[in-house]
């Protein structure tokens, strides 16, 4: 079994757990391919096999043979993986070393125990989750415009901002809000939640539209298909707006448009 381990962020407090967890996987034969500063921080502990391992630094040098990419950390670090796999399709298991552990499992960072085992013997099974993916003129190049929770649009200022909606070329009322968020099944139970948005099951073939905010109280939540192509186009009194995906965000001066939909392909 090849696992390709991954994490951003690592000190002292996690230090101990994340050179047991690969040595663990080290001792039980498992091939390891390693994140360059990950990669520095284990040695720097003394982690025993660590130095044999091939290490990667981004997308384009990630070992395309590897089994699992491991993502350790909370669920920052799980959505950060998007940005490595892409659209591989190679599986990714999260192992919590943060506050957060909704995507990553938390009990399980311990060597030895449950999933550890378990995908150590290829016993698990590979869920697809959907992907947003997001175009505009206004975005930089080298910004991913690849979301697994969320594409969220947010005033910087104190004023409101308006936003036109259209799926499939299809205008709803205009929303006048603090932001405007694009959601998949697995983003419901994120930042959609937190703002009203329905709760759905991660296999549903849906996107949630869900106002942050909202000045005008008959707007709410919308759930469309995920064949639904959502364009955007955002008005402001002069001021800016962020616009996220997932953990990843950069800021626009003025008005713009943005065309939100699935992407061709799933983060497993």
């Amino acid at each position: 079994m090849h696992f390709a381990l991954y994490s951003r962020n690592f000190g002292p407090s996690t230090a101990e757990g994340m050179k047991r967890l690969t040595e663990y996987l080290c001792v039980n034969g498992a091939q390891i391919s390693c994140y360059g500063p990950l990669h520095g921080f284990l040695l720097e502990h003394g982690t025993e096999g660590i130095s044999e391992a091939d290490v990667f630094i981004g997308a384009d040098d990630l070992p395309a043979d590897a089994d699992i990419f491991l993502a350790l950390g909370g669920d920052g670090t799980f959505l950060s993986s998007l940005t490595m796999v892409r659209g591989s399709g190679m599986p990714v298991a999260g192992i919590n070393f943060g506050r957060l552990g909704f995507l990553a499992s938390s009990a399980e960072k311990d060597a030895g125990c449950g999933v550890i085992d378990k995908l150590l013997a290829g016993r698990y099974e590979v869920s697809p989750r959907s992907i947003l993916r997001m175009d505009g003129d206004v975005l930089d190049p080298e910004f991913f415009p690849y979301a697994l929770n969320e594409i969220s649009i947010q005033r910087s200022g104190p004023k409101m901002i308006s936003i036109d909606v259209a799926i499939d070329g299809m205008k709803i009322p205009t929303y006048w809000a603090d932001g405007l968020l694009i959601a998949t099944p697995t983003g419901s139970t994120a930042y959609s939640l937190s703002v009203g948005g329905p709760v759905v099951v991660p296999d549903s073939s849906v996107i949630i539209i869900a106002p942050v905010a909202p000045h005008n109280l008959n707007v709410r939540p919308l759930i469309v298909s995920d064949s639904s192509k959502v364009e955007i186009a955002i008005r402001t009194e002069g001021g800016s707006t962020f616009i996220s995906a997932d953990n990843r965000s950069l800021e626009l001066e003025g008005g713009y448009s943005l065309r939100i939909e699935k992407a061709p392909f799933a983060i497993n």
